[in-house]
Order: C-alpha cells, then structure tokens, then sequence
C-alpha cells in the first residue's frame, strides 16, 4: 500500500488533478458517464465492483468452522490473474472487499488479488484452536504499514450509493455515518481499478483512509453523482496537507455568508426565540420569526428589503427601523420581536448594484457576524492571500472589517453578533489590528488602489477611536479610580437567547420565595413588578460573562463586571498604541474627526500615547503580580486581585503592554503551569478547583484549550523573542488537530481538551463541542479553529511538519531532535 501520509504529488499520467477543489474534480474528467469515447473506462460493465453479500454471512464462526471441503474454481478468473496465485480463487470469494488478517499462508481461501500482487496473510493460526467469539476479535486484516510501495491507482466506483452502503456496514460500527478509530469494522475496503475497468481490484486500508473515502464519496453524491473515476492520492493525501487544503478551499467557503435581500427571509430565521402574540382570548401564540432591524438613517436599506417584500407579497417578513437612541430599556422591549440586524452595503457607483459585504460565520449553524471570532478568522484568511492566489479570502477578512464599522456607526458597538437581542453587548474589540492587517495585505496584492486603501485605513481608525471613547473608556465600563476598563454591558432583566433551562438552578429560590411558576416568574421580574437585587447583579455578571467571549469560566463568575480584566485592557492597549502608529505614520500626525454632531475633534498620536503609557502604569500596579508572575484581574469593588491562572496573562506579550523582564519571567514561572500536551489550556487546575455535580465543568477553565488563546499566546511569545516556544506550543496544538483529524473522520471543532490521553475534540461541558456532529463528511470545521491552524503551521520548519505528516508526538518530536534543533522549539530562558 502506498503511505498514506504521501504528500501531495500529480501523478503525470493524471489528466486532472487530483487535489483540485470539489466543483472541479467532481465534473466531467471524474465521470465515466460522460468520459472519452476512446476511453476504455466505463465502456463495458463486466460485474460488479462491490459484494453486495452482507459482511456477516462471509465472515462467522460457523463458516471459519464449517467451511465447504471443497470449492468450485472460478470460471471468470483469467489465467493471467491465477498464474500469480499458488491454488484456485474459489468463486463465492474472488476479490473479498474484506480481508481476513489471519490465515494459512498456502490457504487459497484467503489468497486476495491486487493489480501487481498476491497478498497472502504471513500469519498462521490453527482455526480449530479458535475460540467460540475470539474470531470476532481477531479475524479482519488492519493497514498494514509495509505494504509495497506502487504508482498512485485510480478507482472505478460503478456506484456510489451502493459502495457508500457497504463502506458504512462493514466499517461504521457505532452507526454515526463515521469512520473512527473507535469504530471495530476490518478496515479494508476493495475497489475496482480504473485502468481494469473496476475487473481488477486494490485494497483500501486503515481508518484514515477509509474515513477519507467515506468522505469522497458523501461529496461526491452531494453533487449529484452516481459513479466516478477517484484518485488514491486523494485518501492517502498527507493528512496536514489534505487539513490545509481542506479549510482553505472548502471549509471558509461554507463558512462564508453575505446578507442580501434575496436570502433575508432565510437568514433572518432566529433559531433560538420565537415571536410572541397575545391572541383574542388572551393566550400567547409562538411562531418563527423572520425580521430585519434597520439603522433610522438607512433609507437605502430599508428600501432595498422592502422590496423583496413587494416581490413576494405571501413572505412574512417584518423589516423594521431602530430608533435613534438604543437603550436597555429599548432592547427589553424587543426581546418578544427578535430580528437580524442588518449589516454593511454600499451602491456601486458604476453599475448602481447594491454592494453587500461578506463575512465568515464562526460555524455551520450561525448565520450571524460575530465579534472576536472574525478577527481570528481574518488572520487564518490572510495566511494564504498573493497577488495571484486566494484572493476572496481577502475579499472576506476586509468585509468582516467594513461590517465592524458598521456596527460601531449604527450600533454603537461591535457587537457581540448582528441579533437584536446583542445590541447591548460588545465582545473583545481586535479592530485596529485587524484593520492594519487588511490594509498591509491589500497593498500589497493592490498596490494600484492606495488612496481607496488608505480611505479603508482612515474609516476603521475613526470608528475605532468612536468605539474606544464612547464604549470601553466611557462608564459604566470605564472604571475612573484605577483608570482600567471591565465587560459591563448594558441590559435589563434575564437574556433572552439563553436555552430555557439555563437558569432553572438559579430562579428555583426566587419561584419558592413567590409561590409562581418559572415563566410567571420571568414575565414580572423583567417588567420590573419583582424586584431582587441580588439576582440584578448576577445577570449583570452574566452579561458580562458573555461580552467577555469567555463564556462561561470560574474566572469570571459571579464578579465579571467587577473584573478590570487582564485581556480587555490589554486590547485596549493595542488600540492606543495602534492609533498613534496610524497617525503618525499615515495621516501627517493628525486627523480631524466629525462624528455627526457638529464637532470637530483633533487627534494626534501624542494623546494616544500618553494614554499607552499611562495604561501600561496602571496595569502595572493592579494586574502585575511580580512575586507570582503572571498577570491577574484585578477586582474594582474588593480591590484586591482575583488569583486565577489563567492563559489571558499572556494578551500583554501579544499588545507588547509587557516589559521583557516580565515577559521574561512568566515564560520561565507561569508558562509550565498552562502548558499541556496539546498546548495551552485556557488556565490551571488548581485556580479552577475540583469538579463535582454541584460545581460542574466550564468550558473556558481547565482542561480546554481554544483556538484564540493558542493564537495570541504565539504571536506574544514571538514579539519577545521566544520564536522556539511559540513554535513548541504551536507543534502541541496542531499534532493534537491532526491527531483528531486522521482518528475521527476529519474532525475539527471549536475547543479541544488539551490534556495528555484525552480524546481532544470529545467536550461535554455546557454547550458540548460545535463541529462534532457530522454525517460523513466535516463541510466547514469551526471559523477560529480552521484560522488556528492555518496560522499555526506559518511556525513550523519543514522538519516540524514532516512530523506532523507522520502524527510524531510532541514529546517523542521534541526527544528526538538535536540539541541544536531543539532550539528551534525551546528557547525560554
């Protein structure tokens, strides 16, 4: 069998490539319905290429003890095929899909044809000695790893549907449309050649390859076919390689959405509230709601979805305008007509088309922009952007930009996602770095377009510099003895989109204490008829929680409001600093700003970095904790700091807001707390205290690691010369991503456990695991995670991903190198 590790290669008698992306290798040069007429694939149909005998009558213990003494030869044998074999193939069993792993080497029962060879079991066992059930355990032939090498096969797959059948009989024994590791079937499938017109047969072995045809075949009846030529090097494919390829080409794709009048009503769908009415006779009515909020200074748009409406009269959507001032109060009022909240457009000034902008949703199931999320996203999009190549992955991170200025002119904020239920709530602001990111990448692939270029610059800095004054360093977020900044939306009684059960524990006293039920309960406590204090304050936390994007973590509740954070401020760190090195590089040191309200105010780099500086001071003296070292949040209402371990310490090597010397000394003191087999955990067992049915998991404290934690810690490690641990931390996370790619049917998820013998992707706590519930094929992995690791392997030497090409663990990576390699992957000091 050929590595299943190969790394891409086009064969050169392809005539098409083997790695080309689904709409293409799906076409015409894959189907035998439509090939050449001179070709001799798909001409003449001589038998079937699948055994469509269950796997269960062949393979019993009655059979291996009761087995015909003798046996017919086979008439359609060709002789050319017999020379190679010792005895006659018997008939019932030429060319088994499925190989027995033991047999007696001159046993012609088992003796298996390939294209070039006769694959003979070099193990014996005497089957009298079997025990009843042992053949269960032991009788199917696994991938073996010292099978010949020979020239990459293409496969004629006469049915799809039938092979796909058989493929998922034989092999997904847990019965979830997957191949897995975890599945007992005999991993080994045979398909017939292309070359043989599917006479001859090859055998298709392992989970990873198995899982990968299992793969190729859903896409491939996902566009409509029946049959198709298939190419080996498409499931033996490098497994980094074919991850790579894979988010790159079809992953963002189906992430990707645009918000258009033509798919409004769709996409307005909210799938987590229903509309309420109040019928005649008093009772409520639910039904789906389909609804667009609209900006009160956007004619435009209001026009543009109304006339979808006027087009198709029998639609109901209601499209809405927002009042001017939105305020909690306003939101609350809401909560019972929840909508979509439209999103960036423009008209293009040529054609007079209305310009809609993309983005990347965080997975599968979202139709909504998300925060902090497309910032991770548009550093995985720009990893593979050039003049020449992948440039709509450009197209996306800057219309994830255009959309977050949107948000800040129309909404006040980036928002936690485009949901009216979210328009209270912001989530950690990336803005200015994202659109320096964009701006860098679209000079350099648009080297032509530097004024419009520069115009994108200007807009983002004025909207970030909105969102700095009058969100995060304006009150209530804004804390003025400390100067530091908190998550502290704003939002009145309990929120809306949580799942119904989410608060039972915490509402079961106040339903005591007044004798109602749940839903009465809710109703009066957020009209304000019920009024507790206490539980005030714990959903004012909760909305915090979730501003945060650290939802949900012992690290944050029940205080985070209170919390100046260690990660919000250094993000606003990176603002000042970002501002200042825009305006002083791009804008002459100076940029006159009009927000609408008829003032004119000046910026000029010096105020922001006095602002830098005195932030730095003030994260010094609350958050620094030089005899621990490492940064804490620090609690504005007790005023001391919140001692939890957690991975936000290192946000100040990412916004440089660090000193080397503290840098210095979280690497060599608090790096070896945080760092597990699969890189980071989000903070430390000890902080995170025990689990029990009481105190259960959180998924953002131990032992889970998240993509974006991964990603800051590596470029913060990076800017303070730590290049050899950034790249060790990335080697961890990306064999772990790999690990779980080629050992469960292509998995990627949003948050792995990061522990040593964990099966990383499997997470129960809370909200489960996005990415994990698939049929056959994963379509779009998770936003952040398929940015991870894209971004991860821009570390990796070709030594580091030829280890990964061959899942080389961490520690035996590490063990093996030479004490120069090694630092290449530790360099702390």
């Amino acid at each position: 069998m050929n590595n299943p590790f190969r790394h891409h290669r086009k064969s050169s008698s392809s005539d098409n490539d083997p790695f080309d992306v689904p709409e293409n290798y799906y076409g015409d040069l894959t189907n035998p319905a439509k090939a050449n007429k001179d070709s001799k694939v798909g001409r003449v149909r001589t038998f079937s290429v699948i055994e469509n005998t269950p796997r269960n009558q062949f393979f019993n213990e009655s059979f291996f003890h009761n087995r015909p003494e003798t046996i017919k030869e086979s008439p359609s044998s060709s002789s050319s095929d017999l020379s190679q074999s010792p005895t006659p193939v018997p008939e019932l069993f030429r060319k088994p899909s499925i190989v027995p792993l033991y047999a007696a080497a001159d046993d012609p029962l088992y003796a298996v044809i390939n294209d070039d060879e006769v694959v003979n079991s070099q193990e014996s066992i005497n089957l009298t000695n079997v025990q009843p059930g042992a053949a269960n355990k032991f009788h199917y032939r696994r991938a073996s790893v010292d099978d010949a090498f020979s020239k990459p096969k293409k496969f004629y797959i006469a049915d799809i549907k039938s092979t796909l059948k058989e493929l998922l009989d034989n092999e997904d024994t847990d019965h979830n449309c997957q191949i897995t590791i975890e599945d007992t079937g005999p991993k080994v499938l045979r398909l017939g050649t292309a070359n043989s017109n599917g006479f001859k047969q090859a055998s298709i072995r392992g989970t990873y390859m198995l899982s990968n045809l299992l793969q190729e075949l859903t896409i491939a009846r996902l566009f409509g076919r029946d049959q198709m030529i298939l190419d080996e090097e498409r499931l033996s494919e490098n497994p980094v390689d074919r991850m790579k390829r894979l988010i790159s080409t079809q992953f963002w794709k189906s992430l990707t959405r645009c918000l258009t009048k033509d798919n409004v009503y769709q996409m307005s769908k909210d799938t987590k509230l229903k509309d309420e009415y109040i019928n005649e006779d008093g009772s409520i009515t639910l039904k789906e709601s389909h609804r667009i909020y609209i900006p009160y200074n956007r004619k435009d748009q209001f026009d543009y979805y109304s006339s979808f409406k006027s087009e198709n009269p029998d639609v109901d959507l209601d499209i809405v305008y927002l009042p001017k001032v939105i305020d909690a109060e306003y939101i609350k009022s809401i909560n019972k007509r929840p909508g979509l909240l439209a999103l960036s457009s423009s008209i293009n000034p040529t054609s007079g088309e209305v310009v809609n902008q993309p983005y990347v949703v965080p997975g599968g199931r979202f139709n909504e922009l998300y925060g902090w999320d497309s910032y991770m996203e548009t550093i995985g999009l720009l990893t593979d952007v050039t003049p020449n190549h992948n440039l709509q992955h450009l197209t996306l991170a800057r219309g994830m930009t255009e959309n977050f200025i949107y948000e800040i002119y129309h909404y006040g904020k980036i928002l936690n996602a485009n949901r009216s239920y979210y328009l209270g709530r912001s989530q950690p602001p990336f803005l200015t770095d994202m659109a320096l990111r964009v701006f860098h990448k679209t000079n350099e692939v648009y080297p032509d377009k530097k004024d419009e270029t520069l115009d994108f610059l200007q807009r983002a800095t004025i909207a970030a510099i909105k969102e700095y004054k009058t969100v995060w360093c304006a009150e209530p977020r804004l804390d003025v003895e400390t100067g530091l900044s908190c998550y502290h939306p704003t939002g009145v009684g309990i929120p809306p989109e949580t799942e119904p059960t989410h608060f039972n524990a915490v509402l079961k006293p106040y339903i005591e204490k007044y004798n109602i039920d749940q839903t009465e309960f809710i109703e009066k406590y957020n009209e304000g008829v019920i009024k507790e204090p206490k539980l005030d304050e714990y959903f004012l936390h909760d909305r915090a929680v979730r501003e945060s994007g650290h939802d949900t973590s012992y690290r944050l509740e029940g205080r985070c409001a209170y919390l100046a954070t260690v990660d919000l401020n250094s993000l606003l760190y990176k603002y000042e600093n970002d501002i200042a090195l825009i305006l002083s590089t791009y804008f002459g040191n100076k940029l006159e700003i009009d927000f609408g309200d008829g003032e004119i105010i000046l910026e000029v780099s010096e105020n922001w970095i006095e602002k830098a500086r005195q932030r730095r001071a003030n994260v010094d003296k609350y958050l620094w904790n030089g005899d621990d070292s490492i940064y804490y949040d620090y609690n504005i209402k007790t005023k001391t700091q919140n001692k939890y371990e957690s991975a936000t310490t290192f946000w100040p090597l990412w916004s440089e807001l660090s000193t080397q010397q503290q840098a210095d000394k979280m690497v060599s003191n608090t790096l070896y707390k945080l760092e597990e087999f699969g890189g980071l955990a989000a903070g430390t067992e000890t902080s995170r205290g025990d689990i029990n049915l009481h105190r259960p998991s959180r998924q953002w404290d131990y032992p889970y690691g998240w993509a974006p934690q991964q990603i800051l810690a590596w470029i913060g490690l990076s800017n303070y010369g730590y290049h050899g641990t950034a790249r060790r931390l990335a080697y961890r996370w990306l064999f772990m991503m790999t690990r779980a790619f080629v050992d469960y049917n292509g998995v990627v998820v949003e948050k792995y456990n990061v522990t040593k013998g964990a099966v990383p992707h499997k997470v129960d706590a809370e909200y489960g695991n996005q990415g994990v519930d698939f049929k056959g094929v994963a379509t779009e992995g998770f936003g952040w995670v398929n940015a991870s690791y894209l971004f991860g392997l821009t570390f990796m030497n070709l030594q580091a991903r030829r280890a990964l090409g061959t899942l080389t663990p961490p520690d035996v990576f590490i063990a093996k190198l030479t004490p120069v390699q090694k630092e290449q992957f530790d360099d702390s000091k």
